[in-house]
Order: structure tokens, then sequence, then C-alpha cells
């Protein structure tokens, strides 16, 4: 399990507010060689740059919402940031912040602030209102609220993109500061330009070493992918329920990802759910971690609840495959995702697969009201925000290269 729940008091972690150093960076060349160097980037398309420089223009609070399917997606809105000529805000997670002390330094330099996934966080909510109802800069929000790689499938959104632009529409309007609260969302596409067979041959190669198999560099890529996802999941019913699961994939998945789930809710929530994995994961985690963080516990119930943690974030690996996502056709780019994420799963890291061409593309402005959603029904910007960006990810996708 990578290092998502760190153990201790949350502190909220603000923004660098200088200018300095992020304009250094923008102006150099740092961001695209980092891009190329450790995420196999190496070159760019920004389109619509146009509706984001008018939204600059008019004074209006921007939220950029991008789609969030590579760790490579926040320093590729850096792009946006260097041809704008515009310094950002961005909200990341908190489990960020402690990876390493040079990272922790460079994103707070860069205008990143931390958000607490596992709780109420005040403080961070409070910096998002400010810098949307005070454009000092506009503010970046990845809606999806977790790294999926699956680039052309737009996950469920998080409801707290809109709460926050609503609030801060009301407070710009009671201050009367004049302009808007905008939403503009963004779409990111990565395309390869490669050989595929290179590039994740040695790649199944260690994976199927890993489970002890035979070489099968002659076997067809999809074939051997399907294999390897077979396994896990087979690997993963035995040990969790005591066998391998008959039926569909998808009615397996469900399967497993319930009976991990549905004991833990009954537990801490007081009922099972259903529904998406992210709103799941989050709810079970807010009641679980904060105790846990304190430093309280007994060493039993802390070792329970790190055995719980470790089930619910199985839940949330077996949920990020999507059972068509590799049906026939299918695109060379979907099968190094996917490669990826098997690697990423049965090892925590994934090796850089390049060469990437990635598209930014940036819509309309959404404009976000002061007045409150309708209850019981979506919340309309959220609504028209995932459309929007499910409609670019669609048209995107006839970028790639089909595979039979």
């Amino acid at each position: 399990m990578q290092d998502i729940i760190i153990e201790k008091p949350y502190e909220f972690i603000p923004p660098h507010r200088g200018t300095w150093f992020p304009s250094f960076v923008l102006n150099t060349n740092l961001v695209p060689w980092y891009l190329k160097r450790h995420e196999g980037v190496v070159s760019h398309r920004l389109e619509g740059l146009d509706h984001f420089r008018e939204s600059l223009r008019r004074g209006h609070g921007i939220l950029l919402a991008p789609n969030h399917c590579r760790y490579a997606d926040p320093l590729v809105m850096g792009y946006v940031a260097s041809e704008s000529k515009t310094l950002m805000y961005a909200m990341a997670s908190w489990h960020l912040f402690h990876q390493s002390r040079f990272q922790r330094f460079a994103m707070r330099m860069m205008g990143a602030f931390s958000v607490y996934r596992e709780g109420l966080d005040r403080q961070s909510l409070d910096m998002a209102i400010e810098t949307l109802s005070k454009p000092e800069r506009p503010l970046v929000v990845f809606p999806e609220g977790a790294v999926f790689r699956t680039n052309d499938l737009l996950q469920p959104l998080l409801d707290g993109v809109a709460f926050m632009a609503r609030s801060a529409a009301k407070k710009r309007a009671k201050d009367g500061n004049g302009g808007k609260v905008v939403i503009h969302p963004v779409a990111i596409k990565y395309v390869f330009h490669g050989d595929l067979e290179k590039a994740v041959g040695k790649t199944l190669d260690a994976l199927e070493k890993r489970l002890t198999w035979n070489n099968l560099k002659k076997a067809p890529i999809l074939h051997r992918i399907s294999r390897i996802t077979h396994a896990m999941l087979s690997l993963k019913e035995l040990e969790y329920i005591g066998f391998a699961q008959t039926g569909t994939i998808v009615e397996r998945q469900q399967r497993l990802v319930d009976h991990l789930l549905d004991p833990l809710e009954v537990e801490w929530l007081g009922k099972d759910s259903d529904g998406p994995i992210i709103p799941r994961v989050k709810a079970l985690r807010m009641k679980i971690v904060p105790e846990l963080t304190a430093g309280e516990l007994t060493e039993q119930e802390r070792e329970r609840r790190w055995t719980q943690l470790e089930k619910i974030y199985l839940a949330q690996q077996v949920a990020s495959y999507p059972p068509e996502y590799l049906s026939s056709p299918t695109t060379d780019t979907r099968i190094l995702e996917t490669v990826e994420r098997l690697e990423e799963d049965l090892t925590d890291k994934a090796n850089v697969h390049g060469p990437l061409e990635v598209v930014i593309r940036i819509d309309e402005a959404i404009e976000v009201p002061v007045d409150r959603a309708p209850r019981g029904e979506e919340d309309p910007v959220m609504k028209t925000l995932r459309e929007r960006m499910q409609a670019m990810l669609d048209d995107l996708s006839h970028e790639t290269n089909v595979i039979d």
C-alpha cells in the first residue's frame, strides 16, 4: 500500500505567496525537463487558451478543473501557467507534502496548499474560497479526487468543487468586488508515440516472472494483460473470500469490493453502501483515520485500523480496472496505462513509458451562481462540468492509435 495515510495529526500547509521562485521555474525549461525525464512526456499541445485568457481579462475568480489520470497532471498544468503568464494556486492532498523534503518545498513554492482528505479541512476550504473571491491567482482543483489511469474515462466528481465555487461567488457578490466566479473544464489527454511492444514488453516480462509464470513473449499483448489481470483478481479473492469467484469480471469485482467495504461501512457508518468508490472510501477514512493519527489508540486497535485501511485501499485498486476499457477495438494509450496500473498495483511503482505527447484543452467558462444547488438532485454546476469534461475526453480519444 502506498503512503497515502500519514500517521500524525494534520496541520494545514499554506502556499508560498511569493512570485520570484514560481516565475523562475516557469520561465526556464525545468518543467519540460522534469516531465520528459520522470514522466515520459516529450511534447505538449495547448488548446482553448483564449477562453482562459478572457476570464483573466475580465477579472473573474477562476477555478481550473482538469481530469486526473497521471501523476504528471499537476506539472502539465504548468504549461497553462507558462503560456498565459499567470501564476496559480493548487489544492493538493496532504500526504503528497510528506513524500520528501524536496517535494514539500517545491509544491509550496509553486503555490500548492494542502487539503486533508480524511476529515473536514476548514483552513483549506477557506483558502480556496479566498483565492476565488479575491482573484490573486487562478486555482487548480482536480475534481476526481484521486489518480485513475483511465485517461478516456472520467471518474465521478466530488461535489466539494461546486460548494467552494458557490461559496466564493456568494462572498464575491457580497463584497461588491465585481467580476464573477467561473469554472473552466480542462481535459488532459496523453497520446503515445512509440513502439508499444518495446515500451511494455519488459514490464510484462517482469510481472509474469513475479507470478512465477513461464515467459509469454510471443503471446499478444492483450492476452498477456488479461491473464495478469485475472490472476491478480483471483489471488485477492482467495486471500479475502477464500476462493476464486465465478461470473463476469464486473460481477466479481463488485462482489469483492462489497466484501471488503460492507462490514466496515456497517461498523463505522451504521449501514453498508453502494455507488462510486471514491465517496465510499472517503467516508470510511474520515471515520477511521482521525483517532489513528492522534496517537491515542492501543497497539492492537492501531493494527486493526491499519488492516481496515489496507482493505479500503485494495477496494479502490479493484474498482480502478474498468472491465470494458480494453475491449476491442482499444488503443495503444489504454494498453500502456493499464500495464502501468498493473505494475503499480503489484510493486507500488510504475516505470516511465514513453514517448508521450500531452494535449491540454481548456473549455469555455461555466459561470457559478450564488444561490444554493437544488436539493435532492445533481448540482447543475457539477453536471455541466462533468458533461463538458467527458465530451472533451471523448473527442481527444480519437488522437490515439486503435489496436484491434
